[in-house]
């Protein structure tokens, strides 16, 4: 199943690759055409963390769960 996150990661290549190439072929020069496309792609970005952001889901405490917060993790080796 396709999310809203993963739809962004996919507008983001095309957007740069689709609308710089769109816009060079009208006749935009390349550095303004990638400008635009970069500016575009920006704003899909701040939507997706600012607009429609990732919130974390927030879950009951199980029968199970002894209350600390950490998961169990092993000691950590160094060497």
């Amino acid at each position: 199943m396709t999310g809203y996150y993963d739809l962004v990661l996919g507008l983001i290549p095309l957007t740069l690759l689709g609308l710089s190439g769109s816009l060079s072929l009208a006749g935009v020069t390349t550095t303004g055409a990638v400008t635009v496309a970069a500016a575009v792609g920006l704003l899909i970005v701040g939507h997706a963390l600012f607009v429609n952001a990732p919130v974390g889901q927030e879950t009951a405490p199980s029968a199970t769960d002894n209350g600390s917060t950490s998961p169990q993790v092993g000691p950590v080796n160094a060497d």
